[in-house]
C-alpha cells in the first residue's frame, strides 16, 4: 500500500544536507565517530515511541497515541520497583536484568492491550482514550515511586543495551533497525498488515470484507505498547535511573517524526523506513542546533514549526499539481472568455 509521495527521496536527501551543513558549522566535528555513535545512542528510545504512533495513525478512526512515553516511564518504573526486590543488581546483574526486561515488557504489553480493548470495545476516541490513559499511567509511576527518581543501577547486561557498542554501533540503535525491520515486514507481508491498513484507509471496505477490525485495534495498540516499554527499557539502560516525568516534550518529537515520515493523520498509510529516517533526521538538526549553541528553546520552536509545516505540506501532493484534472480546470481559469 505504497504511493509514490517521495518521502523516501525527501528523508535522504533531507540528511545528507544536515550532514553537510552539521560539518560545515562545527568544522568536522559533527561528522566524528563519536558524534556520530551519541546520535545514533540517542534515536532509540524516540524512534520506537514513533513507531508507536505511527501504527496508531495508520489504524485509522482519528488514532493517536498520546500515552506512549507515560507507558514507558511506567514500565521502567514498576520493573525497577518490583524486580529490585528480589534481585540485586550488582550481585546478580544477569538475573536483575532479565527480569527487569520481562516485567517491562509485561507493563508495556498491558498497557497497551488496555488502550486497545477501551478503543475497539467502548469505542472510546483514540485521542481522548490514550490521553486519559497517559494520565492514569503517570498515576501509577508517582504512586510506585513515590514520585521521586529510582535508581536501576548499572547491571552489565542492561547496561550494555544502552551503552553498549557493537562493530562501533550502539547496540540500542541496532535493537531498534531490527524491531523496525519486524515491524516494516509485518506491515509489507502479512495479513495483519493488509487488515491494518485497510482498516485505516477505507473502515468501511474493511467491515464488509469481514476482516476483524476489533482485533487488529487491539493488537495495533498491544504492539505500539510493547514498543513503549522497550523504549522505556532502553531509557532505563542508558540513563541508570528511571522516573515518572522523563522525555515530556517526547510526545510533541514523536508525532513529529510520524509526520515528517508521510503518516497520514486520516490514517491507511505508513512506511517504517520513513519513519527510521525521519528519526534519525531529527536528531541530527537537534544535534546541529546544539553545536550551534542555540537553546532548547529554540529548538521546540524549530519543532513545533515542523510539525505545521509537514501537516500543512501534507495536504497536497506535488502530483496533483500534473493531474489531468488540474490540468484541465487551469486550462478553462486561463482560456479567454468569448465577448457577448
Amino acid at each position: 500500500m505504497r504511493t509514490k509521495d517521495g518521502h523516501f527521496t525527501v528523508l535522504v536527501a533531507l540528511i545528507v544536507v544536515l550532514m553537510t551543513a552539521g560539518a560545515i558549522v562545527s568544522g568536522g566535528s559533527y561528522l566524528s565517530l563519536f558524534n556520530l555513535q551519541s546520535m545514533a545512542g540517542q534515536v532509540p528510545e524516540i524512534g520506537l515511541l514513533a513507531i508507536g504512533v505511527m501504527l496508531a495513525m495508520s489504524v485509522g478512526n482519528g488514532g493517536i497515541e498520546l500515552s506512549g512515553i507515560a507507558l514507558a516511564n511506567l514500565s521502567g518504573v514498576a520493573a525497577a520497583t518490583l524486580v529490585a526486590g528480589h534481585f540485586s543488581a550488582s550481585s546478580d546483574p544477569g538475573m536483575f536484568s532479565l527480569f527487569f526486561i520481562l516485567v517491562a515488557l509485561a507493563v508495556g504489553l498491558l498497557g497497551g492491550l488496555l488502550n486497545g480493548l477501551l478503543i475497539a470495545y467502548l469505542k472510546i476516541t483514540a485521542i481522548l482514550c490514550t490521553l486519559g490513559t497517559q494520565m492514569f499511567f503517570i498515576g501509577l509511576a508517582v504512586v510506585l515511586s513515590d514520585g521521586r527518581s529510582v535508581r536501576v543501577g548499572a547491571p552489565g547486561p542492561l547496561y550494555e543495551i544502552g551503552n553498549g557498542f557493537l562493530f562501533e554501533i550502539p547496540i540500542s540503535f541496532l535493537l531498534f533497525i531490527a524491531v523496525a525491520c519486524l515491524i516494516g515486514f509485518v506491515l509489507r507481508y502479512t495479513p495483519f498488515g493488509l487488515w491494518l491498513m485497510l482498516n485505516g484507509s477505507n473502515p468501511k471496505a474493511s467491515e464488509y470484507a469481514g476482516f476483524p477490525q476489533n482485533k487488529v485495534i487491539i493488537a495495533t495498540y498491544t504492539v505500539s505498547g510493547v514498543l513503549s516499554s522497550l523504549a522505556g527499557i532502553i531509557i532505563a539502560a542508558r540513563t541508570i535511573n528511571v522516573k515518572w516525568d522523563y522525555g515530556t516534550s517526547y510526545l510533541l518529537v514523536a508525532i513529529l517524526i510520524a509526520v515528517m515520515a508521510g503518516v497520514r493523520p486520516e490514517g491507511g498509510y505508513g512506511r517504517v523506513v520513513c519513519v527510521v529516517l525521519s528519526a534519525i533526521a531529527l536528531q541530527m538538526m537537534s544535534s546541529m542546533l546544539n553545536f550551534m549553541g542555540l537553546s532548547n528553546f529554540v529548538r521546540d520552536f524549530a519543532w513545533g514549526a515542523l510539525l505545521l509545516g509537514f501537516l500543512a505540506i501534507g495536504r497536497f501532493r506535488l502530483t496533483d499539481f500534473f493531474s489531468p484534472q488540474f490540468r484541465a480546470v487551469t486550462a478553462s481559469v486561463q482560456r479567454p472568455q468569448a465577448r457577448k
